[in-house]
């Protein structure tokens, strides 16, 4: 079969079908097998693993998966892209084609049934208008994935794997670091796409901790913590979160403990790791 990541593969794919690019669901087909390389490497697939790939578009990416992994299940919303799909890899016998929106699969029973024995691992080239909300599902849902490797563009990659203190350091880089570790893999140019997007894209493995980086007493309330702590960059924590931090707990009270915990009440959020946001927390909730 001719390989699909290329200029070549995708206009043949693309010409041979009555399909039209869906601006709506973002779509780029990879046409770099270097960076393709690149991806499957770093998501370390074999026999051993099932595969749930988000967003396979014409199947750029799920044709070197099939050749890795003992099973690949891809979820395509788009109708237009099915046929393709199934014409391409339909007797594949260890690939198994969704037509669904992957926000509303229900992907704990789905691997209870078609995989329980296999570690899953999931390879996207997700659209960047609804990244965050896919990455954060994925996670927080405490689904059985050992990692996640996926393209996304380049200013989202470098949140996701940002430092304290950094400009690009958020409320996502803090919560995808409460779930696991991120790993820049490769930068990848706009031209390595067709059609070729108006970014730059990169890939990003996060590797999904077994058990949470840090254990804190109130999960809900630190993620309020931290979701107030970024909202107003400039001003001190005391200040965000007295008027954003929903804790039922008056300013003065507030100052007290922020110094007490040890963190300071002048202190900004964005300087502050999940370690210490959990520390804070706690410290919280239990002399609030």
């Amino acid at each position: 079969m001719r390989k699909i990541a290329t200029v070549e593969g995708t206009r043949a794919i693309i010409s041979k079908y009555p399909f039209a690019f869906q601006k709506k669901f973002g779509q780029n087909f990879l046409i770099d097998p270097q960076v393709l390389d690149k991806i499957i490497d770093a998501a370390e697939i074999t026999k051993e693993d099932c595969v749930i790939e988000i967003g396979p578009g014409i199947g750029c990416v799920t044709q070197a998966l099939l050749e890795k992994a003992g099973k690949v299940i891809s979820i395509e919303i788009d109708n237009q892209l099915i046929p393709i799909l199934e014409e391409q890899f339909g007797a594949e016998p260890h690939f198994k084609l969704i037509h669904n929106d992957v926000l509303k699969v229900d992907l704990a029973a789905l691997i209870a049934e078609e995989s329980p024995n296999r570690r899953i691992k999931v390879v996207a080239n997700l659209p960047y208008y609804i990244t965050t909300p896919i990455i954060m599902a994925l996670l927080e849902d405490e689904l059985p994935i050992e990692s996640i490797t996926v393209m996304v563009q380049k200013e989202v990659a470098d949140r996701l794997s940002s430092k304290p203190g950094t400009k690009q350091y958020g409320a996502i880089a803090v919560s995808v670091n409460y779930f696991s570790t991120p790993e820049l893999v490769v930068d990848v140019p706009r031209n390595c796409f067709m059609p070729s997007p108006n970014v730059d894209s990169a890939v990003i493995k996060l590797n999904v901790h077994e058990e949470p980086l840090v254990k804190t007493n109130n999960v809900k309330q630190m993620f309020r913590i931290i979701k107030a702590a970024f909202l107003l960059r400039r001003k001190t924590l005391l200040n965000t979160l007295a008027a954003h931090g929903d804790l039922g707990i008056d300013k003065e009270r507030l100052k007290e403990l922020l110094d007490e915990s040890g963190i300071g009440a002048q202190t900004r959020g964005e300087t502050l790791s999940i370690e210490e946001f959990a520390r804070l927390s706690d410290y919280i909730d239990e002399h609030r």
